[in-house]
């Protein structure tokens, strides 16, 4: 039998499939999580790897793996698969995940992280990690199990169940993921979050204090605050006491403009709160499109010295130090917020919706794994290939990294020897560059070709 070729919409990820099967990711989680239910063909951990496919083919649903994977007999292959199994009994296996599964993945994804993920290989001596914490809402049926009505922006009145979320802001990376019901929110998740990244990321003494923890106002407690104080972490938070925060604001005799936002000004509080720690506290006022003032109050600890490193402001005067404070502070939009955003609009986060909580505990776990794997795979073009994948998002990975076109070659036993993208993409480019510095971690090669 000689060689013979196939066509796939998605050779690009083809490639990184094939790459993928020569590391231990998958084995980690085969050896952890074990399903109990009955196998006929497809084993419960590799329609787990199915849905995983799914959402790195760019599905927005689960009902998309019968149009996306199971057609794309090559893509399977590179994932280690002989054959997808249907959605229907993916779902099925989902559903009969339990809390035991749950946990299993977590260790799993734990230990997957701490071989793969830069967070776990920050150097705590050259630089701060910095971690942000926050709540997002996931809505879904009325009948789900966990959906109750709270906090989800623009859609009053609906249900849902809320995410709760650690990321490593220097790298992008999901640290933690943790579902809940939809009433729960930071202020009664936030010690549960960050003792959870202490466990994925080793967290000492030594390396708490070099760890920079920001968190928006729903974990502004003074209780949250002292409990992070005492854990030893440098902080921004911003408190919940809105009240105080406006009644200092007109204690300000003078305010400094920020000289980046024209509609923001800048304080130092007058009467700061008390702590079981000292700290410092400053006052952000926001004048709005319709008007309003908004004020914010800021609490911080962060020694002079660090807060240098984290800036390329100058900190030199209590003023310079009250601007590198607030753009730090800014930053956060650009960390958590930006990876919930990336996480619904890439990998459909927000539409994957089970009925049973375990089932989409299972769900955002797989997510999580897929996140991460997107942004490893972004960094490593970025330093391979070009500058330019920095700015990558998920959504953009894998909508345009990882659905490129291309004809896929079997050797004469059915095994990927080469896969050819599609020339006159933009990106393919980049992608055979990287795989050049990877080949010898991969039995086929990838290369450019006429589609």
């Amino acid at each position: 039998m000689s060689q013979f070729t196939k066509f796939s919409p998605r050779a690009s990820l083809i490639a990184l499939g094939n790459y993928l099967e020569n590391t231990v990711i998958w084995q980690m989680i085969e050896q952890e999580v074990e399903i109990k239910q009955k196998v006929l063909k497809h084993t419960p951990t590799d329609k787990l790897k199915d849905a995983w496919m799914s959402m790195l083919a760019g599905a927005q649903s689960l009902v998309e793996l019968n149009t996306l994977v199971r057609p794309d007999k090559a893509l399977q292959q590179a994932f280690g698969r002989e054959a997808c199994a249907d959605q229907s009994t993916v779902s099925e296996t989902l559903n009969s995940c339990d809390e035991l599964n749950v946990k299993q993945m977590r260790t799993a994804t734990k230990h997957i992280y701490q071989r793969c993920g830069k967070g776990y290989q920050h150097h705590y001596g050259k630089q701060m990690q910095i971690l942000d914490v926050d709540m997002s809402g996931l809505v879904c049926g009325e009948q789900s199990e966990g959906a109750q009505k709270g906090y989800f922006p623009n859609q009053k009145g609906k249900r849902g169940r809320q995410l709760g979320r650690v990321v490593a802001s220097r790298y992008d990376e999901v640290v933690v993921d943790r579902l809940y019901a939809g009433k729960r929110q930071l202020s009664t998740s936030l010690t549960e979050l960050v003792l959870a990244a202490e466990d994925v990321l080793e967290l000492d003494d030594t390396r708490r204090s070099q760890t920079l923890v920001r968190v928006d106002s729903g974990g502004g407690k003074a209780d949250h605050i002292n409990w992070v104080l005492d854990r030893g972490y440098a902080m921004l938070i911003k408190s919940v006491n809105w009240r105080y925060a406006r009644q200092q604001a007109d204690q300000v005799e003078q305010w400094v403009r920020d000289p980046r936002r024209p509609d923001r000004d800048l304080a130092w509080c007058p009467d700061p709160l008390a702590f079981e720690q000292d700290t410092q506290q400053f006052l952000i006022r926001k004048h709005t499109s319709d008007g309003k003032t908004k004020i914010s109050l800021v609490i911080v600890k962060l020694p002079d010295d660090l807060l240098a490193e984290q800036t390329d402001l100058p900190v030199n005067n209590a003023q310079e130090r009250l601007v590198a404070l607030a753009y730090l502070y800014d930053q956060r939009g650009g960390g958590v917020e930006t990876q919930f955003k990336n996480g619904k609009q890439g990998l459909g986060l927000h539409r994957r919706n089970k009925k049973s909580f375990t089932a989409q505990e299972m769900l955002v776990l797989l997510a999580q794994l897929a996140h991460n794997l997107m942004i490893w795979m972004r960094n490593a073009l970025a330093v391979a290939a070009h500058p330019r994948f920095r700015k990558y998002g998920v959504l953009r990975l894998v909508r345009d990294v990882c659905q490129i076109a291309g004809h896929i070659v079997f050797d004469e036993h059915g095994n990927i020897c080469e896969i050819r993208l599609n020339r006159r993409h933009p990106l393919a480019r980049y992608l055979v560059r990287l795989r050049r510095t990877l080949q010898r971690q991969s039995d086929s090669t990838l290369n450019l070709g006429e589609i």
